[in-house]
């Protein structure tokens, strides 16, 4: 398994949440581990918009994003603090939009990273798939 373990010991696999039913990553996650700013990455969705259909990356709704970094304190802190403290809605995306944003930004860290989130992505499927297979069991 193939992990890049970050400051404070986190993993990737904790930066992955369901959003609309989809396993996403947060644009300020992913600005993280590729060492840029949270505005790179919002800029290579907007300077690329027919690479990011709403399928592979879209923005929270403000209920969303409500529910999702405001019920965590830390997280909206931390999220604020990426975006140079001003709180926008934060951009999502899905491992499809992972690979997409890979194919762009173009660094040897970017391929390496690129490789750890989605071998990331493919071991909680594996875990979701697996909690779902025991439980049909019972």
């Amino acid at each position: 398994m193939n992990t890049i373990s970050l400051v404070k010991d986190e993993k990737i696999e904790n930066m992955i949440y369901e959003v609309r039913g989809k396993q996403v990553m947060l644009d300020s996650d992913l600005a993280r581990l590729y060492g840029v700013e949270t505005k790179r990455i919002n800029e290579a969705v907007r300077n690329n918009p027919q690479k990011f259909p709403e399928r592979f990356s879209f923005k929270l709704t403000d209920e969303e994003s409500e529910f999702f970094l405001v019920e965590n304190f830390d997280q909206k802190n931390n999220y604020i603090e990426t975006r140079g403290g001003k709180y926008k809605n934060p951009r999502v995306f899905t491992e499809q939009g992972v690979a997409m944003l890979a194919t762009i930004l173009k660094s040897s860290v970017a391929t390496q990273v690129s490789i750890a989130i989605m071998d990331a992505f493919v071991m909680m499927r594996k875990c979701i798939n697996n909690l779902v297979i025991k439980h049909d069991e019972f």
